[in-house]
């Protein structure tokens, strides 16, 4: 046996065998990267093969950048630059081919439905919900209250289609999948393209509830210092070379929560490192509907070649108004699709059905001019304020609600937000927004422009800061 094993290996058959299953499952998440490889030992008992050959396999698995030799601790599982970012991991494609028979539920090209889950739409929501939609229940039909496709709501879809395409963005209604606002797109972006053990990059100062969403899927983050034009370009490049990342979550315009806005030649920058580096970038921008003929958007330069997009209206119409999409090739949005009809059947088909009115009748576009002229106006007026008093202001508004006061040396944000407590003002300390609470940056506070513009607010700042 053992002869035959070393011819094997010196012919090579044996070897690039292993090695290819290693690579299939490294793809697969399984293990994920950042994880130690099992032992030589081990991995010659589980294969039935000579320690020597899983030697030559690991040796191959370093040079073609699945693993990273760690003098004393083994071997490392990594992604090489190169590697295809679109295989699912394991898990993820194995409930959804559990949830295969919810998947046939949500077609409507059946004519006797002896397996649904539902009775028919005359039992319920048709004989009650409709006499109460009002004015929006005119279109209401028979099929209305059904699942509809994981996508969400086809007429919605196109709107939304047409309106990225006045914004210079191309996008198919199967390119587009609607959620429950931008915290569940990025829930499901996180939970479809990455596995434990994973490394992603996001903007530091960044969006603390991704933060969370993050640690919760035990992938390893790594802030991109944010500057007051956008991502730190040679820190992304530095962090994507060492540690060869899967995602890079950022915001381009209103960036939450310094406020700026990335300008046109870093974002231009950026797309070029990300192709190098073979990251894909997740583009989380809630005031895009209030800044569209803004040219530096990553996606509109890219057209969804390696950015995904994730837009949302409950910034822009009513917090409760849980609805928002995501933006991406027909490849991601199907992986999308799948994982939502897993975890949440669908979106809400009326809400997005009152959004769809709301958008065909303009009815939108006149309450965003109102909405963008009042956010203009106080920012300007927040902004004259701080500057006037001295104040270090981290950028000008870019578009959204925010602005970012850095601290003066030896006063703390955490300590400021206490005293505000006790006066009854609520303020965002700097730190929450950063992985890294010695970053410089950390010591600030967000500012809502809607809310800043009081003279109490003022009076707090002049007594707390100076």
């Amino acid at each position: 046996m053992a002869g035959t094993e070393d011819n094997l290996r010196r012919s090579g058959t044996l070897v690039e065998k292993l090695t290819a299953r290693f690579c299939e499952e490294i793809l697969r998440g399984e293990p994920p990267a950042g994880t130690r490889l099992m032992s030589i030992r081990k991995a010659a008992e589980l294969h039935g093969v000579s320690k020597n050959t899983i030697i030559e396999v690991y040796d191959r698995l370093v040079a073609s950048g699945y693993a990273a030799s760690r003098p004393g601790a083994g071997f490392e599982v990594r992604l090489p630059a190169d590697a295809d970012r679109s295989v699912r991991p394991r898990h993820v494609a194995e409930a959804v081919d559990i949830a295969s028979l919810l998947s046939a539920q949500l077609e409507e090209n059946f004519e006797i439905r002896v397996g649904d889950g539902r009775p028919p739409p005359s039992w319920t929501e048709e004989s009650e919900i409709k006499r109460h939609l009002g004015f929006f229940g005119r279109d209401y039909t028979v099929g209305t209250d059904a699942y509809g496709s994981a996508l969400g709501f086809p007429a919605l879809r196109a709107a939304i289609a047409r309106r990225l395409a006045a914004q210079h963005l191309k996008a198919s209604e199967e390119e587009i999948l609607l959620t429950f606002g931008a915290n569940h797109a990025l829930d499901l972006i996180v939970r479809a393209f990455l596995s434990p053990g994973d490394i992603v990059l996001v903007d530091e100062p960044g969006y603390y509830p991704l933060f969370a969403k993050l640690k919760l899927a035990q992938v390893r983050v790594l802030g991109v210092r944010r500057t007051p034009e956008g991502p730190d370009v040679d820190d992304f490049i530095a962090k994507a070379s060492a540690e060869r990342p899967r995602l890079f979550f950022t915001q381009s315009i209103g960036h939450n929560p310094t406020g700026s806005s990335t300008s046109l030649p870093v974002a231009h920058a950026l797309l070029n490192a990300a192709a190098v580096h073979n990251v894909t970038i997740v583009e989380d921008d809630p005031f895009t509907d209030l800044a569209p003929s803004v040219p530096s958007r990553l996606v509109t330069l890219d057209q969804l070649n390696r950015v995904m997009s994730v837009g949302t209206f409950s910034k822009t119409l009513s917090a409760s108004l849980r609805a928002g999409y995501i933006v991406g090739n027909r490849q991601q949005i199907g992986a999308l699709a799948e994982l939502k009809m897993l975890t949440t059947v669908n979106s809400s088909g009326h809400v997005e059905r009152l959004i769809h009115r709301l958008l065909v009748e303009g009815h939108y576009d006149r309450h965003l001019k109102r909405l963008s002229n009042r956010i203009d106006g106080a920012a300007a007026r927040v902004l004259q304020t701080l500057r006037h008093e001295g104040y270090d202001v981290f950028a000008g508004n870019g578009g959204g609600y925010y602005l970012y006061l850095l601290m003066p040396p030896k006063i703390g944000d955490i300590e400021i937000a206490r005293r505000g407590a006790q006066e009854s003002i609520f303020i965002a300390p700097g730190s929450v927004f950063c992985l890294d609470k010695g970053n410089p940056a950390a010591s600030g506070i967000r500012l809502n422009v809607a809310r800043a513009d009081d003279a109490r607010f003022y009076s707090f700042l002049a007594r707390n800061l100076s």
